[in-house]
């Protein structure tokens, strides 16, 4: 049975295979991870569709294209783990088979693979497993301690240990030099061509954040036991966003060729930062969308980049972007259209600031909003009245609520 690279969406032709989770000669179970391959966009797993010996056709790091066969698998070894399946099943102390998200979760988690019954094909960790076993485990004096970096041999199964990630290209006391991976290089390009094909002008405003506060302060409790997930600031300017849009549509719109297109929905790119770069997975139909509901899909977007599980059809369209420098300190930047959107909102951190209100200085939770925008469909006024809109909602989200 051959192993062929998958199709991840239209626009994507080639990846490259970031590092072999199994090796030549091993023998593998159906659904279990083989390797990860990384494209312009997203890194994801190429699982075995069988049961079967594998043998390894591609070397990390080369460039295949989509459809390229990089591995076999030999079903006719696949009756070997019969015979031996006590080898499969762990010993007390040995690390279970694990897929390398289910490691990164359970780092996160601070759970120990060894210690946790895999309830999958041969004893494999489930993403469920680990989760039992966090919410099940007493809480140790030691928990409080900050936990150190796990070591990788202890972490990884022994086929990944012995596939070790490539080194850098060249390295020194002064320097190091590693080449750009895919995704990276993909983020270069399009930067550089915002730049040169857009006429991207970036407008400010400032937000009082009081009554926002105050609305998560007197309903995050209700909000959290109703619906399961916090009541974050992002719902709300999703919601503020999308009335904003609805009374400057040039705003939602784009170019192709010679027209303008205007949209009639919402699908609303929300920025997501990941150790590879920055991903858009996009809200579809925001303006339908409950604030309880734009946050569980948010939350469930974060959980798919940390695992490497998104999806390119999650990152696929998108009218309008929002991207939220503030959880890393940001005070104010120029965010960067993500074409062939003609506008994107840059979120500030919440700073405590002197403000005259009426004709007194007052202490305020302030926040700065960026709106960068595509000067050949956007025009000056449309850009400040849009931002102006949204800084009006979130000062006053009562009457953003009612409308909605």
């Amino acid at each position: 049975m051959d192993i062929k690279v998958p199709a991840v969406g239209e626009s994507v032709y080639e990846a490259v295979i970031a590092r072999w989770l199994k090796k030549s000669g091993d023998v593998v179970a159906k659904d279990e991870a083989l390797c990860e391959i990384e494209t312009d966009k997203v890194t994801l797993e190429v699982a075995a569709e069988a049961d079967g010996v594998l043998t390894v056709l591609t070397a990390e790091g080369e460039t295949v294209k989509i459809g390229a066969v990089i591995a076999t698998l030999d079903a006719r070894g696949a009756e070997a783990p019969a015979a031996s399946a006590a080898k499969v099943v762990p010993k007390k102390g040995e690390t279970p088979p694990i897929s390398p998200s289910g490691r990164k979760l359970a780092r996160e988690l601070g759970v120990e693979p060894q210690e946790v019954k895999g309830t999958g094909r041969n004893g494999r960790v489930t993403r469920e497993d680990l989760l039992k076993m966090e919410v099940a485990r007493p809480a140790p004096a030691e928990a409080a301690k900050p936990a150190a970096p796990p070591s990788p041999p202890p972490q990884a199964p022994p086929a990944a240990a012995a596939q070790p990630a490539p080194p850098p290209v060249e390295s020194g006391g002064r320097i190091v030099r590693k080449p750009m991976s895919q995704i990276r290089k993909r983020i270069a390009q399009r930067l550089v061509s915002v730049r040169q094909q857009t006429a991207m002008l970036t407008t400010f405003n400032e937000a009082d954040m009081s009554q926002v506060l105050l609305l998560r302060k007197k309903h995050g409790e209700f909000f959290q036991k109703r619906h399961n997930v916090k009541l974050g600031f992002m719902s709300l300017f999703v919601r503020a966003c999308c009335q904003a849009l609805s009374e400057y549509p040039e705003v939602n719109a784009s170019i192709e060729g010679d027209d303008i297109v205007y949209h009639n929905f919402c699908d609303i790119g929300i920025a997501v930062g990941s150790d590879k770069g920055l991903v858009v997975p996009v809200l579809r139909g925001a303006e339908s969308l409950t604030l309880a509901r734009i946050e569980q899909q948010i939350n469930e977007f974060a959980e798919k980049v940390r695992s490497n599980r998104i999806a390119i059809s999650d990152l696929e369209g998108g009218t309008f972007t929002i991207s939220n420098g503030g959880v890393y300190g940001s005070m104010l930047s120029t965010p960067i259209i993500n074409p062939p959107q003609s506008a994107v909102l840059g979120m500030h951190a919440i700073q405590e600031r002197a403000v005259v209100i009426n004709s007194e200085i007052v202490i305020r939770p302030m926040m700065y909003l960026a709106l960068s925008y595509d000067h050949r469909i956007v025009d000056g006024k449309g850009a400040v009245g849009f931002l102006k809109r949204v800084k009006e909602y979130i000062e006053e989200p009562e009457e953003m609520l009612l409308e909605a």
